[in-house]
């Protein structure tokens, strides 16, 4: 029986106002204790081009310097986060607006410098997270709603990666909950042909995994989020569900639309 929902939501529905209302309006319906985790979007390197701050990637990964990082503060751990807060609240689902600094929820390291200085970007470990504030929350009935930032322990905010939070998170609280860690993105689950959007894969454990491994069906664009998704389960978590911001709602029953993992 599963007793706690952590959804991530990406950057894609973040950017597209409507797209943002219905999903929120599913997840505010979603019954039970639940907590959201969203990513920025293309908002920060628009408010950033407007302030005169170049936004620069190296493999799609956002370099964030002193600059940056106050940049995605504002625009993740403010507007984006307080317009998420504001809207759950209009259906009537008591959120709680939170970044990983805010309670000591989630300290994290900064990234050690390699063949790239990613600036200020922390890595979180699970058993980092202190989570008896987050149980209280929950247990109160509120919906925590986590912006992608967390901090180091010495003054410092981090920009770091949304799905990583969320894995994060689900790990952390499987020792008190039975999770579900669903990702939402713009795909209705895992495919069996990429090119058919109605191909979902509806159930994954290891040895269906192994199989479309030998048979080549995964491309190489789902396989991180397979890989985090045994490596969650490994840890403690109950399932992990990939599918569409569309179908939130009908994901956090026993009939799923999207590709369950377990």
């Amino acid at each position: 029986m599963i007793d706690l929902f952590i959804i991530k939501v990406g950057g894609n529905v973040i950017d597209n106002p409507v797209l943002l209302q219905a999903f929120l309006e599913k997840f505010a319906a979603i019954p039970g204790k639940k907590i959201l985790i969203h990513g920025g979007g293309k908002i920060a390197t628009r408010i950033g081009d407007q302030l005169g701050i170049q936004s620069n990637y190296v493999d799609g990964r956002r370099i964030t310097d002193a600059a940056t990082i106050d940049v995605v503060t504002m625009v993740y751990g403010g507007l984006v986060n307080k317009q998420l807060v504001a809207k759950l609240q209009a259906s009537h689902c008591n959120a709680i607006g939170l970044t990983g600094a805010d309670a000591n929820i989630i300290p994290a390291t900064k990234r050690p410098v390699k063949e790239i200085d990613y600036g200020f970007v922390g890595d979180v470990k699970p058993e980092m997270l202190q989570v008896a504030p987050l149980k209280a929350l929950l247990e109160a009935g509120v919906t925590p709603v986590f912006a992608p930032l967390t901090h180091d322990g010495k003054g410092q905010i981090l920009n770091t990666n949304a799905d990583t939070i969320a894995a994060s998170l689900a790990i952390a609280l499987s020792a008190s909950y039975q999770v579900r860690l669903i990702y939402c993105f713009e795909k209705k689950g895992v495919l069996r042909d990429p090119s058919d959007d109605n191909a979902v894969i509806h159930l994954i454990n290891k040895e269906i995994y192994q199989q479309l491994l030998e048979e080549k069906i995964l491309t190489d664009g789902i396989l991180p989020k397979l890989q985090n998704a045994f490596s969650a389960i490994e840890n403690g978590v109950k399932e992990v569900l990939i599918g569409h911001a569309d179908d939130v709602l009908s994901n956090t029953t026993d009939t799923v639309a999207g590709t369950l993992i377990c």
